[in-house]
């Protein structure tokens, strides 16, 4: 049995490009799959990923055969970045994709791309910050850094302007009595901004794993502050597509369910800020498997991303950080965070699934 993935690749351009990039380059390959979507009959779901570790429940519903089970054959379509799969989304060439929030998001559903925003994907609740800021160790260790105030006129390191790390370094800023401009803004691919923070390119980041594990252990940067300054943050979602809402409705409520199963097998894999429950083992093989995280070991230090078990957003983040975009004159247009977001799914999918019960 084969599983078809399609890949694209894009023009040389910073994480966060405006969407509308060209796509040069479509790569079919055939790997693997599991017998659960060999069955006849199954409706074809495309999916747009970027083989993060947040995208876990997608990959856990692959292997465990959740989509099957609900008639669903999922064909993965891979980025580079998830900024590329929001034209393909509203166009109906996809039907769900993994996405970050951002001012981008709000700009393409002003231009009138059909999109919704339906749960959560990656969220930073106590223990589990995966997108913490960096510092280098060697200023630290100095003590040229010992408070959020020291970091006025320092060079900070950011995935691309206009997204959820811009509002999470916003926010620590504040602690220090500073402004988001109070710092120079440096725009860094995450596997990058190590290698800047190591030859002093820039003086922090706000980073994401595995790069904030692979910065730490190498002794090149520490978190700071230390306790979280943007608690249950809302960075990476599940979008879902206006064609895949009204043509498929039923389909997409499926597609639900079978995601918070995997869901909900992912928080089984979670204990003490760590990959360390029960079902950590088999989520880390998973990972291994369909993440772009290769390496088994790496899991063992980092922190994971959190993962609402019955996918509810939150929503005063998402307001948080429009207001953020907003304030930095990033938005364009009318779109506004209730125009974007429909949780009506999840709830339909909670409500077949019952309440969540933790194993830990």
């Amino acid at each position: 049995m084969k599983q078809t993935r399609t890949y694209f690749t894009a023009i040389p351009n910073p994480l966060r490009r405006r969407i509308g990039l060209t796509v040069v380059g479509l790569i079919l390959s055939v790997g693997a799959m599991p017998v659960y979507a060999s069955a006849a009959g199954l409706v074809e779901v495309r999916v747009g990923t970027n083989g993060v570790v947040s995208d876990a429940p997608f990959f856990i519903a692959q292997q465990k055969g959740y989509f099957a089970q609900e008639g669903i054959k999922v064909t993965f379509v891979s980025f580079n970045a998830g900024p590329m799969m929001i034209a393909p989304l509203g166009a109906g060439q996809l039907d769900v994709a993994a996405g970050a929030m951002s001012a981008g998001l709000f700009n393409a559903a002003s231009r009138g791309i059909n999109i919704k925003v339906v749960a959560d994907k990656g969220s930073t609740p106590p223990l589990y910050d995966y997108m913490p800021i960096l510092v280098r160790k060697s200023l630290v260790d100095s003590g040229k850094i010992k408070s959020m105030k020291d970091f006025k006129g320092l060079k900070v390191g950011e995935g691309g302007k206009g997204g959820s790390p811009g509002s999470k370094l916003n926010e620590a800023l504040k602690i220090g009595g500073l402004s988001y401009k109070d710092v120079q803004h440096e725009y860094l691919g995450y596997p990058q901004q190590v290698t800047a923070l190591a030859n002093g390119a820039i003086d922090a980041a706000v980073s994401t794993e595995p790069s904030v594990t692979q910065a730490i252990e190498k002794g090149i940067a520490v978190r700071f502050p230390h306790e979280n300054p943007y608690p249950n943050q809302e960075v990476a979602v599940l979008l879902y597509g206006g064609d895949f809402i009204k043509n498929k409705p039923q389909v997409a409520k499926k597609f639900m369910v079978a995601y918070l199963k995997g869901a909900r097998f992912y928080n089984g894999a979670l204990k003490n800020g760590r990959f360390a429950g029960p079902n950590a083992g088999e989520v880390i093989a998973i990972l291994v498997r369909d993440s772009r995280v290769k390496d088994p070991a790496l899991y063992k230090g980092m922190t994971p991303n959190g993962i609402n078990p019955d996918g509810k957003l939150n929503l005063t983040s998402l307001r948080k950080d429009f207001q953020f975009y907003k304030d930095q004159g990033y938005l364009q247009g009318s779109a506004t965070v209730n125009q974007v977001v429909d949780e009506s799914f999840a709830h339909m999918a909670v409500k077949e699934l019952g309440p969540y019960k933790p194993i830990n």
